[in-house]
């Protein structure tokens, strides 16, 4: 009986080694095999993204700043100087901004406290700048007199602003002269006092 049970034994252990080989035990292996999968498909998805946002990024800059450079960290630091110069462009606008505003309010004080005639002529480097004080229903033709009279001074226009202030406009006129020495202010004041108010 013995030597009959020793076969069935043996007959047996093949089985065990099928059950241990069974596709339920490896369930671990072939999950573990799927996430690998799954990890490398998200990095292959991660650096792709990053590839295109640096891409991006890269389009957004000025040439100058990424000239000769290659690697992403090149481009970071290209970005970051790009962003620090706008900073201070930004400053200096701003500031320049607060200096034409008060300029601005100044030269408003000076024609409404002052009997000018709406008119005040000065100098400034390599001309004279003349501030004009308008109501919002000015006459027409009125800067057009200015401007002629101006020529005729022999003043080359360089810029004219127009800005709101209270209740009427603040011309600004630059003007640039060959030989500033020879400018009569006062004079040339009160002939654009008489083109901007022709009925006084």
């Amino acid at each position: 009986m013995e030597g009959s049970n020793l076969p069935k034994n043996m007959e047996k252990s093949p089985g065990k080694r099928v059950l241990l080989n069974t596709p339920g035990n490896n369930d671990g292996n072939t999950s573990g095999d799927d996430r690998k999968i799954i990890r490398r498909e998200m990095e292959k998805q991660r650096r792709q993204e990053m590839a295109n946002l640096n891409a991006c990024l890269r389009s957004l800059l000025p040439i100058e700043y990424i000239k000769g450079k290659r690697s992403i960290s090149d481009h970071m630091h290209g970005a970051v100087n790009y962003i620090n110069d706008l900073q201070m462009k930004i400053q200096d606008l701003g500031t320049k901004r607060d200096e034409l505003r008060k300029q601005s309010n100044i030269s408003a004080s000076q024609l409404d406290s002052t009997s000018t005639g709406g008119v005040v002529v000065s100098p400034c480097f390599g001309g004279v700048e003349i501030l004009v004080r308008t109501g919002f229903r000015e006459e027409a033709g009125l800067l057009s007199r200015v401007m002629e009279l101006l020529l005729e001074e022999g003043l080359s226009v360089v810029s004219c602003v127009s800005t709101k202030v209270n209740e009427g406009l603040l011309h600004t006129i630059n003007c640039k002269a060959a030989d500033p020495s020879c400018i009569d202010l006062s004079m040339l004041q009160q002939k654009l006092v008489d083109a901007v108010n022709p009925s006084s």
